[in-house]
């Protein structure tokens, strides 16, 4: 990592008392969020420049493991974050790297479907440059609290796969639903139910229907190395789903390659 001690003051003066008010009242760790992005921690793996920076995977996992033994709570939000951010890093816009880079910018992962209670079937449809996506997603860390999710969807045009999108977390449509039991997650993880929720055409990630390959290539390696920093009892929620998913919608060996990698690191 480039800068130790910036992470350890961070730590000691910001992350530590915010974890005691997330162990203590099951409060966001905003503080700790926001001191990460001040010392260029939240924005590591990112850069604006097109082909500049990289997806620094070491590094996060040095901040995660860390962070973790002090604020557990942080450092789920920071594995979906670093998560997330390698899909930006690739496939998003140059605005987007850049506000991610700045460490201004929390960005997570919203992939898990919500098939109980009736909840709406995932779609996506496009009018002119405007895509309409209806779904619910849950165990969203960071629900509420992200600036943006990497969102996926069924393809628009194509016919099987999945599509991802880079959804801001302010666009009308979109909202994250009263806890049923009143007990907040200091992580914030939750549902968020899109109904439906505009983006522009330009939103996507990628190419229509090939979301698949990308989980594979920019979300899984990530997911699965932070998962094992945090520690098996922590193992993020999207590996279950994109294992069944991938399974099912990727491209003949993959889907089985994504299944097995992700069932070893839920052993």
């Amino acid at each position: 990592m480039s800068n130790p001690s910036a992470l350890q003051d961070v730590l000691d003066h910001v992350i530590a008392p915010a974890g005691e008010l997330a162990r203590q009242e099951g409060k966001f760790p905003r503080a700790a969020v926001a001191a990460l992005g001040r010392a260029g921690l939240l924005g590591l793996t990112c850069s604006a420049e097109p082909e500049g920076g990289g997806t620094y995977l070491a590094r996060a996992a040095e901040v995660v493991a860390r962070v973790m033994p002090v604020c557990p709570a942080t450092a789920a939000v920071l594995q979906s974050h670093y998560a997330a951010a390698a899909v930006v890093e690739a496939y998003g816009g140059r605005w987007l790297r850049g506000e991610v880079a700045s460490g201004r910018h929390l960005c997570t992962l919203a992939l898990v479907e919500d098939g109980a209670g009736g909840a709406v079937r995932s779609t996506a449809r496009r009018t002119g440059g405007v895509v309409a996506l209806r779904a619910h997603k849950r165990d969203v860390v960071a629900a509420g609290e992200a600036d943006s999710y990497v969102w996926s969807s069924p393809p628009v045009a194509s016919d099987g796969g999945l599509t991802l999108w880079g959804v801001p977390a302010h666009a009308p449509g979109l909202f994250v639903p009263a806890s049923a039991n009143g007990v907040p997650f200091a992580s914030a993880t939750s549902t968020v139910v899109a109904d439906p929720v505009r983006v522009p055409a330009e939103a996507m990630l990628g190419t229509d229907g090939e979301g698949s390959s990308i989980l594979l290539g920019a979300v899984l390696p990530w997911l699965l190395e932070l998962s094992a920093v945090i520690g098996s009892d922590a193992v993020h929620p999207s590996l279950g789903a994109l294992a069944r998913s991938a399974s099912g919608t990727a491209r003949s060996g993959d889907g089985q390659a994504f299944a097995a990698s992700a069932a070893m690191a839920l052993r």
